[in-house]
């Protein structure tokens, strides 16, 4: 990134470069070079040439999925560039992102991003790593006109706005909201008038134009330095081709075509430069001539190259495992009794003592310590620096996670209550647990999502559910259920040293209850079952707040003669294949699984078809199951009472498994 105010050549070289890198997209994607749309920059190429000639080497840029041109302002290869949106083994990403997704983080640029708004929450958490780190870097991440609608945009400007992060929200209209006149949708004239009601000073700017982009965000970027930011600059441009590569544009007006065509950045340009003698007719010929045989030369090498290799498909999911001899040991302390939320409380502690990367955010979590009092003592111990409430703003609050990890931060967020995921759960599939596959192990997200979830006493539909069924589907994080209060501890402590995103799920009706805990020692793998009972009759295999229930049910079944063994799962992923193989042998077969959430699509049905793939020559019976029959949750407690299944439930199972002829 160049560090320097750049000359009408540069300027041109660049815009130039870019448009015919666009238009040999276009032309391999119509050889059928390249599967798939692709979204082009064409008429937008003032916008990056402009931006990253103003900024520093030390700064970061996050784009839409309209983002080719950023990628090469950035610095990116133009080849490997190239190869990547043509799916190629060579390409920047190795075929993982083609055109919508691609990131080349060793030269700054942090990704395009295929989900309308969602980078904005993440420039946050860059942001917010500059801040704590103190790398004195700026973010830009842009948007089009169409992504200021998002939710996820304007949580991501409440968030930069309360936070005054050093981030520039940098809006490329084009007047299209990918097949959408924004001009039918928005009120307002300008976009940047949006953010006076959030107090984030905006300015309009031509963006047709490189020089006025470039005065533009160095002011902007100025102002982020000195802790006056956030900024947001609306770019106003014109998209030259349709919203992406198939698009007939049959809805588009010929005069808003010919309207593009006119304000043209690159002939612009060199009417102007040739008008202030900055460039000759001659010196242009030349920038076009070395720029068409560059992008040529490439588009013929890129044409015959390698495709990925199938066998690496697999690779960088997650980190690979860890060895004990990784992983960070401390004393060994005496036993002591804890609550399970207090366990919770010093595991935090431990790690922000140990790692002055970890930061705690979330609604409440702060001051008030949570409305479990999880976080209680720890801000007034480590201050609002590393420990801060947010706004009611759930894809900010993950979507700074995301960002933060990917700059060097560990940090712990809390969602209030499981079922208020939902509302942001875009950025745990999409953008975290993508992070480390797409760039092939060049960014990592080590993040820590804290949440609570289940059924107590007057807990409505809203305030009840059990999720870890959805979590557990998606590939590239980790799920974990602590079920007791040395779990808590350990596992929370898990998570945090691990290397990926990874969802712990507490349960609120464990936070009062008690146990032994030892602290220090060897800091777990995030992964693991622990079996609580032996037993040769029966397993029960059980997470979460149901393992109280399947230790109780052993305890009846025991006095009747029948000795279940109780396997607490503990992660859902990555699930501990040994550990169930282990039990479903000795068990002779005979196999309960039982679960709070709901049966169909519950996580159990995924235990049953694991074992009975795996293990069906010594199953004796099909896998019982046992959870909650298929309702929303009501409030009175004598009606969660009536449907919430329990011990009682399990023994049923057991005995119907367990014949005399097996006790």
């Amino acid at each position: 990134m160049s560090t320097h105010p750049f000359s009408a050549a540069q300027a041109y070289r660049q815009m130039a470069l870019i448009r015919r890198f666009e238009e040999q997209i276009l032309d391999l994607g119509r050889e059928g070079v390249i599967a798939g749309s692709i979204h082009l920059c064409l008429g937008q190429e003032a916008i990056p040439v402009g931006a990253l000639a103003a900024l520093q080497e030390q700064d970061r840029v996050l784009s839409t999925y309209r983002g080719h041109g950023w990628a090469l302002a950035c610095g990116t290869d133009p080849e490997a560039l190239m190869a990547e949106i043509a799916q190629r083994g060579n390409g920047v990403n190795g075929g993982r992102a083609g055109s919508p997704l691609l990131s080349d983080p060793d030269h700054g640029f942090l990704g395009e991003n295929s989900i309308v708004g969602a980078g904005v929450p993440i420039a946050d958490g860059v942001a917010l790593a500059s801040q704590y780190l103190g790398t004195n870097r700026v973010v830009v991440t842009s948007v089009g006109d169409g992504a200021m609608n998002q939710g996820a945009t304007t949580e991501g400007m409440i968030f930069a706005a309360a936070r005054n992060l050093p981030v520039i929200f940098l809006c490329e209209n084009n007047g299209w909201a990918e097949m959408t006149a924004i001009s039918g949708i928005n009120r307002v004239p300008d976009l940047a008038e949006r953010s006076h009601g959030l107090g984030i000073e905006s300015h309009v700017v031509d963006g047709n134009d490189p020089f006025a982009v470039y005065e533009a965000v160095g002011a902007a970027a100025a102002k982020c330095r000195s802790g006056e930011g956030p900024i947001l600059l609306e770019c106003k441009t014109s998209r030259l081709s349709g919203h992406y590569n198939k698009d007939i544009q049959h809805y588009r007006p010929e005069a808003d075509a010919d309207a593009a065509r006119a304000a043209d950045p690159l002939p612009r340009l060199i009417l102007r430069a040739l008008d202030e003698g900055a460039l000759t007719e001659d010196e242009i010929d030349d920038i076009d001539e070395q720029v068409y045989k560059l992008i040529d030369s490439i588009a013929q090498r890129v044409r015959t190259a390698p495709d990925p290799v199938v066998a690496d498909v697999y690779t960088h999911v997650l980190a690979p495992d860890t060895t004990s001899d990784t992983r960070p040991t401390s004393p060994v302390e005496p036993a002591k009794e804890l609550s399970y939320l207090r366990a919770i409380n010093l595991a935090l502690r431990t790690e922000m003592d140990n790692r002055p990367e970890v930061a705690i955010w979330g609604e409440d979590v702060g001051f008030a310590g949570g409305i479990f009092g999880v976080t209680r003592g720890l801000q007034k111990d480590y201050g609002e620096r590393r420990i801060f409430d947010t706004p009611i703003a759930e894809a900010a609050i993950l979507g700074a996670a995301v960002g933060a990890a990917m700059e060097g931060m560990r940090p712990v967020v809390e969602i209030m209550w499981a079922d208020f995921l939902f509302v942001a759960l875009d950025q745990i599939i999409n953008q975290a647990a993508n992070v480390r596959y797409v760039s092939r192990s060049r960014l990592t997200a080590p993040m820590v999502v804290r949440m609570q979830q289940g059924v107590t006493p007057g807990s409505c539909a809203q305030h009840s559910q059990s999720i870890e069924a959805i979590l557990a589907h998606i590939p590239g994080i980790k799920v974990g259920l602590p079920a007791t209060a040395q779990d808590a501890y350990s596992m929370t402590r898990a998570a945090i040293a691990d290397p990926d995103p990874t969802i712990l799920i507490e349960h609120r009706s464990l936070y009062q209850e008690t146990g032994s805990v030892t602290a220090g020692g060897e800091v777990q793998a995030a992964a693991g079952a622990r079996k609580h009972r032996d037993g040769s009759d029966l397993a029960i295999i059980t997470w979460g707040s149901m393992l109280h229930e399947a230790l109780s049910a052993a305890d009846d079944l025991a006095l009747n003669g029948i000795h279940a063994s109780v396997l607490d799962l503990r992660w859902l992923r990555p699930l501990d294949d040994a550990a169930i193989a282990d039990v479903v042998r000795a068990a002779g077969g005979r196999v309960v699984v039982a679960h709070e959430a709901n049966l169909t699509a519950g996580f159990g049905a995924e235990i049953a078809a694991h074992i009975t793939e795996r293990h069906f020559d010594i199953l004796a019976a099909p896998v019982s199951r046992i959870g909650l029959n298929d309702l929303r949750m009501p409030s009175a407690p004598v009606l969660q009472a009536a449907v919430l299944p329990r011990a009682a439930d399990i023994v049923d199972a057991a005995r119907k498994l367990v014949t005399p002829a097996h006790v």
